[in-house]
């Protein structure tokens, strides 16, 4: 089956909310669609990165003179860090391996978590959205500029702009619901950016890995990590025993204080309010207000 003709998915529904109950199980589910970056066959070319500045009309960011000191360490890269105004940033790092000395690539934008951290932390009801085909995006009328989405994500993604808006790859979800690649994927020239139902995706990154072991890359892997269910960004990572040369967590999940404090310390807080304006309400029936007379507390003569 393919992803064209799953692509318009999003229009029919929308899977999770923030700060929302859970969503009717009983409502048809659709596959997940998802891309697959095979870094083996990237060339860095950062014809992706232009892309998407072009497809979402975005300006490519003027650079301080702080940040173009920092590009010098950064190498290749055309800008230090994401920001509002940069969606996806090709990133560069060279290093050591077995077989000497390389160049750690990655692309970096959004991982679209199947179990969205910043989905999770948000307060606001609907600010953060996950469409039934797994794309998570902002609802930015419902953003409230509290920046906990940026602390639920293990990835370190979301970017603000001056009205504290925050700022992502939203997965081309406008090209995608009209049937079309994401603009990433359409203009990569040498076809290491697959789009696609997720579990093809999947398969084809295991067989990709299978024929780098072969080629003599024992640690290849396929980066999908299951802290976070898994993501709609998959990597072929060649150097697999350096996930952290390419700029990607080791292991992310979800900060445990995140489910905490929505969780059991939301319905503990709430108690203690309700409690407290309780002992209030029968301190007033009970013994009358509390007047303060040359400076000690002094209860009311009604108690």
């Amino acid at each position: 089956m393919s992803a064209l003709t799953t692509g318009g998915t999003v229009g029919l529904g929308i899977r999770r909310m923030s700060a929302s109950k859970e969503p009717d199980t009983t409502v048809k589910s659709y596959p997940d669609l998802a891309i697959l970056v095979d870094i083996s066959s990237c060339i860095g070319c950062k014809a992706c990165e232009a892309a998407c500045q072009q497809w979402h009309d975005l300006t490519p960011p003027i650079m301080t003179p702080e940040e173009v000191v920092q590009r010098k360490i950064a190498g290749y890269q055309s800008h230090p860090d994401l920001r509002p105004d940069l969606f996806m940033l090709m990133k560069f790092n060279e290093g050591e391996t077995s077989r000497g000395f390389t160049w750690f690539i990655t692309k970096y934008q959004c991982m679209h978590c199947r179990e969205p951290g910043c989905l999770i932390a948000c307060p606001s009801p609907g600010a953060v959205i996950q469409y039934q085909n797994g794309v998570v995006d902002f609802d930015h009328s419902k953003c409230i500029g509290c920046k906990m989405c940026l602390v639920g994500c293990p990835f370190d993604v979301p970017r603000y702009d001056a009205n504290n808006k925050p700022w992502k790859c939203n997965f081309c979800i406008d090209r995608v619901e009209a049937g079309l690649e994401p603009a990433c994927v359409k203009t990569c020239p040498t076809n290491c950016l697959t789009f696609g139902l997720k579990e093809d995706m999947v398969e084809k990154g295991k067989k990709i890995v299978e024929r780098l072991k072969n080629m003599g890359y024992p640690n290849a892997i396929l980066y999908d990590p299951p802290g976070v269910n898994g993501t709609g960004y998959m990597y072929v990572l060649p150097h697999g025993d350096h996930v952290k040369d390419y700029n990607l967590p080791e292991n992310p999940r979800i900060d445990a204080s995140i489910g905490l404090w929505k969780g059991p310390l939301k319905w503990i807080g709430s108690v203690a309010l309700w409690g407290t304006l309780l002992g209030a309400f029968l301190q007033l029936v009970l013994w009358g207000p509390i007047r303060v007379l040359g400076g000690k507390e002094e209860k009311s003569e009604e108690g």
